[in-house]
């Protein structure tokens, strides 16, 4: 499966075919949510909540309806939380500055 990557935006999109899983990077750890217990997102073009079964996640930065689109069709396939400087830090187009992932009770 060819996979569209762009390192400066955080995330990943597969370009053929829809993916069985979506790998969360985090600083800490990684963690792997599986599409089949994808419930919904939404969001702005810069914060998006998507919902698992088992955790829900809120993303922050620019761009992100392009992300959200993604998500619609559970064609991400990667998304990576970016060091602390990038809050800090003025990208062009699409970027995540922030990225909390959180176990459903």
């Amino acid at each position: 499966m060819a996979t569209a990557w762009a390192s400066e935006r955080g995330w990943g999109v597969a370009e053929n075919g829809r993916p069985l899983s979506l790998l969360v990077r985090l600083r800490q750890r990684s963690v792997v949510l599986p599409w089949a217990l994808f419930l919904f997102a939404e969001g702005t073009e810069t914060e998006l909540r998507a919902v698992f079964h088992t955790h829900a996640m809120t993303v922050q930065g620019a761009g992100l309806g392009e992300l959200l689109s993604a998500f619609g069709q559970q064609t991400v396939v990667e998304l990576v939380e970016p060091d602390r400087i990038v809050k800090f830090s003025v990208a062009a187009g699409p970027c995540i500055t922030a990225l909390v992932l959180t176990e459903n009770p």
